[in-house]
């Protein structure tokens, strides 16, 4: 069994972009064009910025990034942009009420993307993920992000503090 080379600074890209028509568009160390890369997190709720791979269309991995850091702050922002867009994980900004302390519970909450509802069925499934961050899965199996619980408002903080 072979293994595949550790990823380098060789690696990264030197140039992330979109095409005309929208996709990303990768120019690596070599000068190569590499069209319709998708980027895929290696560790996406444990470390969602360390370890980034661009995947070409043939599913092989065309550039490599230690940390989201290392690439210029268009890149970055750009990265971020096509995450955005394919990652369904709403992030909780702010809980706002809770229908009881004991589960099932009906929990209302101010998300990146709105307003919403969901059913917290029991507290496991409530996840750390450490550094105060953490994962709630609901009844429906949507899983909402909260990536520092400490940073919370203190009404949203003492309300999750129940639960865990």
């Amino acid at each position: 069994m072979t293994s595949s080379p550790t990823p380098t600074a060789d690696t990264a890209p030197r140039q992330l972009s979109r095409n005309a028509y929208g996709r990303l568009m990768l120019v690596d160390r070599q000068g190569q064009t590499h069209e319709n890369v998708t980027p895929v997190r290696a560790h996406p709720l444990s470390a969602p910025d360390e370890g980034i791979a661009f995947v070409g269309t043939d599913g092989h991995e065309v550039a490599w990034i230690d940390h989201i850091d290392q690439l210029p702050d268009d890149q970055r922002s750009l990265l971020r942009e096509e995450f955005a867009g394919r990652e369904l994980t709403p992030t909780v900004h702010q809980l706002l009420a809770v229908s009881t302390f004991s589960t099932p519970s009906e929990w209302t909450v101010e998300t990146d993307r709105g307003q919403t509802r969901f059913i917290l069925k029991s507290e496991e499934d409530i996840r750390r993920l450490g550094e105060g961050r953490l994962l709630i899965a609901s009844s429906h199996g949507l899983h909402f992000m909260v990536p520092d619980r400490f940073a919370m408002d203190r009404a949203s903080r003492r309300l999750l503090e129940r639960f865990l």
